[in-house]
């Protein structure tokens, strides 16, 4: 009887394939851009810009950085919950850098590369980081439940005809995403403190109170952003339209992978409220909100980087020489 155990056969070709995908899907994206941009009126996208008041610019300013506050205060939940010794200004400067390079570079380089290399740096484990970074995640994405849920429910977009779901489909939507943020309410309500275990990592189930602080503070960070879109628009797209188009366009982006959702969000907001706004008007607004919420809060977490980098090996050295 042959004994030999065969081995799957090594596929060269497939990584090579992949690569080639990935830049006829990015290609793809830069054409349809393209295309797109030849039919803007970009004179009337510069005026719209310019047209906005400073006290708008300053009123979006504040909720962004109200947004990116409350954002930053997401690992504070998981340094409670895992105990760690990093302090809380600390820590909410690593979650306001990899936010910041999330929103511009992707998840995987800004959410997670960009948490495990600082927060190693500054002594906590693989293990803990993951456990802060996962919890963080769950906090983002159950205030998504319950706003998109909402938002779905009761406040329904008028879809473009092409689109394969109506009215009546974003209503189911919004209902399973309620339900499935109930399901875990629940679950931290009736199971509070079981620990549950995936390959090497535990994760253990918040107590409810915990549980309504993440729905608390992730509902008012996508209200916020929401905010900042409808101010400047300056009132004239209902606010909870607004919020309802952001929540399609924010799923659209991550489905796609695309960074910083670049042309995803203004394509979405172009196709549900451009019979409300002009499409040059539209893409201003866009564009300014884009400086606000991801430019200029990049430029600063750039140097803040730099700087938790410096305090890192400063730190590192510090216990190198007392370990000695």
């Amino acid at each position: 009887m042959n004994t030999h155990t065969e081995r799957p056969a090594h596929r060269p070709w497939w990584p090579w394939l992949r690569r080639i995908a990935t830049w006829i899907f990015f290609g793809l994206i830069a054409w349809l851009l393209v295309n797109q941009a030849r039919a803007i009126d970009w004179q009337e996208v510069f005026e719209a810009m310019r047209a906005l008041p400073a006290a708008t610019l300053l009123l979006a300013g504040v909720l962004a950085a109200s947004s990116f506050a409350i954002y930053s205060t997401y690992d504070l939940l998981g340094r409670h919950l895992t105990r760690h010794p990093l302090g809380a200004g600390t820590v909410m400067g690593v979650t306001f850098i990899s936010y910041a390079f999330n929103l511009n570079l992707g998840s995987l380089v800004g959410g997670v590369a960009f948490r495990y290399r600082l927060y190693s740096r500054l002594g906590l484990s693989s293990g803990t980081i993951t456990r802060v970074l996962g919890f963080s995640m769950l906090t983002n994405w159950l205030g998504y439940l319950v706003v998109a849920g909402t938002a779905f429910c009761f406040w329904p977009l008028v879809l473009p005809a092409e689109w394969k779901v109506d009215n009546v489909g974003l209503r189911v939507l919004g209902a399973v995403l309620l339900l499935l943020a109930a399901a875990y309410l629940v679950l931290c309500a009736w199971a509070s403190g079981h620990v549950f275990r995936i390959r090497r990592h535990s994760f253990k189930i918040p107590a409810l109170r915990m549980a309504l602080l993440q729905l608390a503070m992730s509902c008012l960070n996508w209200s916020l952003i929401g905010g900042v879109i409808w101010v400047l628009l300056q009132g004239q797209v209902a606010y909870q339209a607004v919020l309802a188009v952001l929540l399609v366009a924010a799923v659209a982006g991550v489905i796609t992978h695309v960074p910083a959702g670049l042309g995803v969000l203004e394509a979405v907001f172009i196709a549900l409220l451009s019979h409300e706004v002009s499409q040059g008007r539209l893409l201003g607004v866009l564009l300014v909100y884009r400086g606000l919420y991801y430019l200029l809060p990049l430029g600063v977490a750039t140097v803040a980087y730099f700087v938790t980098e410096l305090r890192a090996r400063r730190w590192r050295n510090t216990a190198g020489e007392r370990s000695k």
